[in-house]
């Protein structure tokens, strides 16, 4: 499995980025997903995850309303589109994803399987 984020940039406070994660080696449209970020010297932080069927989205509170996660199964990628952008989402992103279906997940890192390589996002006051 393996799986291609692509999207980040520089963008000023109050802009707009998308993010693509595009699978290969699955079955896309099976895989729990999500997006994490991890700042410099943070621990790596669940932002946005959604289901198979694209249901049921999660989100951390700081970007409810700011950030939506969404997915292509037809295209095996997954999306997330940042708006209204701060200094303080600035990152590197990962998409990450599971075969497994969690009933009652808790969006921690372990209960993910396989990890994209990480794109940065900066944000600049």
């Amino acid at each position: 499995v393996q799986l291609q984020a692509s999207g980040g940039g520089l963008v000023q406070a109050g802009g707009s980025l998308r993010l693509s994660c595009v699978a290969s080696g699955c079955t896309f449209s099976r895989y729990f997903m999500a997006w994490f970020r991890q700042a410099p010297g943070q621990e790596r932080e669940i932002v946005a995850a959604i289901r198979a069927d694209g249901g049921r989205p999660y989100y951390v509170d700081i970007v409810k309303g700011r950030f939506t996660i969404s997915r292509d199964n037809a295209k095996n990628t997954l999306y997330l589109q940042m708006n209204n952008l701060r200094p303080g989402d600035t990152a590197v992103y990962y998409c990450a994803g599971t075969p497994y279906d969690y009933s009652n997940p808790d969006y921690s890192i372990n209960e993910f399987d396989y990890w994209g390589q990480g794109t940065q996002v900066t944000v600049s006051s």
